[in-house]
Protein backbone atom coordinates (compact mmCIF):
# COMPACT_ATOMS: atom_id res chain seq x y z
CA UNK A 1 0.00 0.00 0.00
CA UNK A 2 3.20 2.40 0.18
CA UNK A 3 2.43 5.53 -1.53
CA UNK A 4 5.22 7.95 -1.80
CA UNK A 5 4.66 11.30 0.02
CA UNK A 6 5.97 13.81 2.39
CA UNK A 7 9.65 14.33 3.59
CA UNK A 8 11.27 11.89 6.44
CA UNK A 9 8.48 13.22 9.69
CA UNK A 10 10.47 13.97 13.20
CA UNK A 11 8.32 13.31 16.57
CA UNK A 12 8.93 15.12 19.67
CA UNK A 13 8.33 12.90 22.83
CA UNK A 14 4.97 12.90 23.61
CA UNK A 15 4.28 12.54 19.67
CA UNK A 16 5.75 9.13 19.96
CA UNK A 17 3.88 8.23 23.20
CA UNK A 18 0.80 9.34 21.46
CA UNK A 19 1.61 7.03 18.53
CA UNK A 20 2.10 4.31 21.55
CA UNK A 21 -1.34 4.85 22.28
CA UNK A 22 -2.46 4.60 18.51
CA UNK A 23 -0.22 0.96 18.45
CA UNK A 24 -1.61 -0.79 21.32
CA UNK A 25 -5.26 -0.74 19.92
CA UNK A 26 -3.61 -1.97 16.56
CA UNK A 27 -2.02 -4.60 18.80
CA UNK A 28 -5.17 -5.23 20.71
CA UNK A 29 -7.22 -5.96 17.49
CA UNK A 30 -4.72 -8.50 16.14
CA UNK A 31 -5.01 -10.43 19.30
CA UNK A 32 -8.61 -10.57 19.28
CA UNK A 33 -8.06 -11.83 15.33
CA UNK A 34 -5.50 -13.69 16.29
CA UNK A 35 -7.83 -15.51 19.41
CA UNK A 36 -10.36 -15.99 16.09
CA UNK A 37 -8.78 -16.87 13.27
CA UNK A 38 -9.75 -20.94 13.49
CA UNK A 39 -10.79 -23.41 10.33
CA UNK A 40 -14.31 -22.31 9.73
CA UNK A 41 -14.50 -18.67 10.26
CA UNK A 42 -14.08 -16.74 7.84
CA UNK A 43 -11.69 -13.20 6.19
CA UNK A 44 -14.56 -11.82 6.74
CA UNK A 45 -15.66 -12.11 10.32
CA UNK A 46 -12.14 -11.37 11.03
CA UNK A 47 -12.47 -7.75 9.83
CA UNK A 48 -15.80 -7.40 11.52
CA UNK A 49 -14.12 -8.31 14.80
CA UNK A 50 -11.08 -5.82 13.92
CA UNK A 51 -13.19 -2.62 13.16
CA UNK A 52 -15.07 -3.19 16.19
CA UNK A 53 -12.16 -3.42 19.05
CA UNK A 54 -10.25 -0.71 17.05
CA UNK A 55 -13.81 1.57 17.34
CA UNK A 56 -14.24 0.48 20.70
CA UNK A 57 -11.13 2.22 21.73
CA UNK A 58 -12.16 5.32 20.19
CA UNK A 59 -9.90 4.39 16.91
CA UNK A 60 -10.51 4.65 13.26
CA UNK A 61 -9.14 1.62 11.35
CA UNK A 62 -6.62 3.28 8.84
CA UNK A 63 -7.75 1.04 5.96
CA UNK A 64 -10.80 1.35 5.31
CA UNK A 65 -11.46 3.60 2.61
CA UNK A 66 -7.38 4.44 2.11
CA UNK A 67 -7.23 4.77 -1.38
CA UNK A 68 -10.34 3.02 -2.01
CA UNK A 69 -9.50 0.08 0.20
CA UNK A 70 -12.99 -1.86 1.21
CA UNK A 71 -12.32 -3.46 4.76
CA UNK A 72 -10.41 -2.57 7.92
CA UNK A 73 -7.61 -5.47 7.63
CA UNK A 74 -6.00 -6.79 5.21
CA UNK A 75 -6.02 -10.43 5.07
CA UNK A 76 -4.14 -12.39 3.00
CA UNK A 77 -4.38 -16.27 2.32
CA UNK A 78 -1.85 -18.93 1.73
CA UNK A 79 0.11 -17.45 -1.56
CA UNK A 80 -1.74 -14.29 -1.35
CA UNK A 81 1.47 -11.92 -0.02
CA UNK A 82 -0.16 -8.73 0.81
CA UNK A 83 -3.36 -6.18 0.60
CA UNK A 84 -6.10 -9.37 0.37
CA UNK A 85 -9.36 -8.08 0.83
CA UNK A 86 -11.55 -10.39 3.58
CA UNK A 87 -14.73 -11.98 2.54
CA UNK A 88 -17.41 -13.71 4.01
CA UNK A 89 -17.12 -15.95 1.19
CA UNK A 90 -13.48 -16.98 2.10
CA UNK A 91 -13.32 -19.38 4.99
CA UNK A 92 -10.50 -20.86 6.75
CA UNK A 93 -9.62 -24.16 6.78
CA UNK A 94 -7.11 -26.49 8.79
CA UNK A 95 -3.31 -25.99 7.82
CA UNK A 96 -4.05 -22.63 6.11
CA UNK A 97 -1.26 -19.50 6.49
CA UNK A 98 -2.81 -16.25 7.33
CA UNK A 99 -1.65 -12.41 7.29
CA UNK A 100 -3.46 -9.85 8.91
CA UNK A 101 -2.13 -6.47 8.40
CA UNK A 102 -3.98 -4.29 10.43
CA UNK A 103 -3.58 -0.08 11.21
CA UNK A 104 -5.51 2.22 13.52
CA UNK A 105 -5.56 6.12 14.05
CA UNK A 106 -6.00 7.75 17.15
CA UNK A 107 -5.82 11.68 17.99
CA UNK A 108 -4.19 11.71 14.59
CA UNK A 109 -1.43 9.24 14.59
CA UNK A 110 -1.08 6.10 13.38
CA UNK A 111 -0.22 2.75 14.23
CA UNK A 112 0.39 -0.40 12.05
CA UNK A 113 1.42 -4.06 12.31
CA UNK A 114 0.86 -7.34 10.50
CA UNK A 115 1.11 -10.78 12.29
CA UNK A 116 0.72 -14.14 10.09
CA UNK A 117 -1.32 -16.51 12.14
CA UNK A 118 -1.16 -20.53 11.57
CA UNK A 119 -5.13 -22.02 11.23
CA UNK A 120 -5.13 -25.06 13.03
CA UNK A 121 -2.25 -27.59 12.14
CA UNK A 122 -0.29 -26.16 9.59
CA UNK A 123 2.54 -27.82 7.31
CA UNK A 124 6.04 -27.92 9.13
CA UNK A 125 8.05 -25.73 6.46
CA UNK A 126 4.99 -23.45 6.25
CA UNK A 127 5.41 -22.59 9.66
CA UNK A 128 9.43 -22.18 9.54
CA UNK A 129 8.40 -19.82 6.53
CA UNK A 130 6.51 -18.07 9.36
CA UNK A 131 8.85 -17.79 12.05
CA UNK A 132 11.82 -16.72 9.61
CA UNK A 133 9.99 -13.97 8.60
CA UNK A 134 9.37 -12.97 11.89
CA UNK A 135 12.92 -13.21 12.95
CA UNK A 136 13.40 -11.54 10.31
CA UNK A 137 11.31 -8.12 11.26
CA UNK A 138 12.85 -8.25 14.52
CA UNK A 139 16.62 -8.08 13.57
CA UNK A 140 15.58 -5.41 11.60
CA UNK A 141 13.67 -3.44 14.51
CA UNK A 142 17.03 -4.10 16.40
CA UNK A 143 18.96 -1.47 13.87
CA UNK A 144 16.20 1.20 14.44
CA UNK A 145 18.86 3.06 15.95
CA UNK A 146 20.00 6.64 15.80
CA UNK A 147 23.16 7.40 13.97
CA UNK A 148 22.63 3.78 11.88
CA UNK A 149 21.63 4.08 7.88
CA UNK A 150 17.77 3.33 6.89
CA UNK A 151 19.36 0.28 4.57
CA UNK A 152 21.27 -1.13 7.81
CA UNK A 153 17.67 -2.48 9.00
CA UNK A 154 17.23 -3.59 5.39
CA UNK A 155 20.54 -5.47 5.45
CA UNK A 156 19.79 -6.85 8.71
CA UNK A 157 16.28 -7.96 6.99
CA UNK A 158 17.84 -9.82 4.37
CA UNK A 159 20.71 -11.68 6.54
CA UNK A 160 18.33 -12.80 8.77
CA UNK A 161 16.35 -14.32 6.28
CA UNK A 162 19.11 -16.15 4.58
CA UNK A 163 20.21 -17.51 7.38
CA UNK A 164 16.56 -18.90 8.59
CA UNK A 165 16.93 -20.35 5.07
CA UNK A 166 20.34 -21.80 5.62
CA UNK A 167 19.47 -23.17 8.96
CA UNK A 168 15.78 -24.75 8.18
CA UNK A 169 17.21 -26.37 4.51
CA UNK A 170 14.78 -24.01 2.65
CA UNK A 171 14.73 -21.54 -0.11
CA UNK A 172 13.08 -18.15 0.94
CA UNK A 173 11.82 -15.71 -1.63
CA UNK A 174 12.27 -11.65 0.07
CA UNK A 175 9.53 -9.48 -1.72
CA UNK A 176 11.58 -6.50 -2.90
CA UNK A 177 8.94 -4.22 -4.42
CA UNK A 178 7.13 -4.14 -1.07
CA UNK A 179 8.70 -3.10 1.72
CA UNK A 180 8.20 -0.81 4.94
CA UNK A 181 7.76 3.06 5.28
CA UNK A 182 7.99 6.40 7.50
CA UNK A 183 4.75 6.53 9.89
CA UNK A 184 3.36 9.52 11.91
CA UNK A 185 0.64 11.71 10.90
CA UNK A 186 -0.12 9.48 7.90
CA UNK A 187 0.26 5.71 7.23
CA UNK A 188 2.29 6.02 4.38
CA UNK A 189 5.25 8.05 4.66
CA UNK A 190 9.08 8.41 3.77
CA UNK A 191 11.33 7.07 3.55
CA UNK A 192 10.44 3.40 2.06
CA UNK A 193 12.09 1.12 3.52
CA UNK A 194 13.43 -2.20 1.73
CA UNK A 195 13.44 -5.69 2.75
CA UNK A 196 16.94 -6.08 1.44
CA UNK A 197 19.74 -4.38 0.14
CA UNK A 198 23.25 -3.14 1.51
CA UNK A 199 24.09 -1.63 4.77
CA UNK A 200 25.39 2.02 5.22
CA UNK A 201 23.26 3.56 2.67
CA UNK A 202 20.02 5.73 2.53
CA UNK A 203 19.15 8.82 5.23
CA UNK A 204 20.65 8.53 8.95
CA UNK A 205 18.25 7.60 11.45
CA UNK A 206 17.65 9.86 14.26
CA UNK A 207 15.78 10.28 16.85
CA UNK A 208 12.11 10.89 16.35
CA UNK A 209 12.18 9.38 13.32
CA UNK A 210 8.94 6.31 13.48
CA UNK A 211 9.32 3.17 10.78
CA UNK A 212 7.08 0.10 9.73
CA UNK A 213 9.43 -2.60 9.64
CA UNK A 214 7.88 -4.74 7.66
CA UNK A 215 9.10 -8.34 5.64
CA UNK A 216 7.22 -10.79 3.07
CA UNK A 217 8.57 -14.52 2.71
CA UNK A 218 7.85 -16.47 0.73
CA UNK A 219 8.98 -20.93 0.02
CA UNK A 220 9.12 -20.38 -3.67
CA UNK A 221 10.09 -17.78 -6.07
CA UNK A 222 10.10 -13.59 -4.99
CA UNK A 223 8.06 -12.74 -7.99
CA UNK A 224 4.58 -11.28 -7.36
CA UNK A 225 1.09 -10.28 -9.57
CA UNK A 226 -1.45 -8.14 -8.57
CA UNK A 227 -4.99 -9.23 -9.15
CA UNK A 228 -7.67 -7.91 -11.01
CA UNK A 229 -8.92 -6.68 -8.04
CA UNK A 230 -6.15 -4.10 -8.02
CA UNK A 231 -5.38 -4.43 -4.27
CA UNK A 232 -4.42 -8.65 -3.70
CA UNK A 233 -0.76 -9.28 -4.64
CA UNK A 234 -0.20 -13.09 -4.86
CA UNK A 235 3.13 -15.25 -5.56
CA UNK A 236 3.67 -15.83 -9.21
CA UNK A 237 4.73 -19.36 -8.65
CA UNK A 238 1.88 -20.08 -6.03
CA UNK A 239 4.33 -20.75 -3.20
CA UNK A 240 3.06 -19.86 0.34
CA UNK A 241 3.98 -16.14 1.90
CA UNK A 242 4.49 -14.48 5.01
CA UNK A 243 4.50 -11.02 6.30
CA UNK A 244 5.54 -9.57 10.02
CA UNK A 245 5.43 -6.04 10.86
CA UNK A 246 5.58 -3.71 13.76
CA UNK A 247 5.94 0.28 14.09
CA UNK A 248 8.99 0.99 15.81
CA UNK A 249 10.08 4.50 17.05
CA UNK A 250 13.53 5.59 17.28
CA UNK A 251 14.54 6.79 20.82
CA UNK A 252 17.59 8.53 22.54
CA UNK A 253 17.02 4.54 24.25
CA UNK A 254 17.39 2.46 21.05
CA UNK A 255 14.13 1.21 19.30
CA UNK A 256 10.75 0.92 20.67
CA UNK A 257 8.62 -1.30 19.26
CA UNK A 258 4.86 0.79 20.10
CA UNK A 259 2.87 -1.77 18.55
CA UNK A 260 4.09 -5.00 20.73
CA UNK A 261 2.50 -4.88 24.29
CA UNK A 262 5.36 -5.68 25.92
CA UNK A 263 7.93 -3.52 24.76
Amino acid sequence: MFRRGKGIELKSTGEIEAMRAAGLVVADALAAVTAKAEPGVSTGELDELAEQVIRDAGAVPSFQGYHGFPASICASLNEKVVHGIPSKSEVLADGDLLSVDCGAILDGWHGDSAVTLSVGTVGARDQALSDATRKAMWAGLQRAQAGAHLTDISHAVQSAAQAAAKADGNQYGIIAEYGGHGIGTEMHMEPFLPNLGKPGRGPKLRVGMALAVEPMLTLGSAETEELDDEWTVVTVDGSRAAHWEHTVAITENGPWVLTAPES
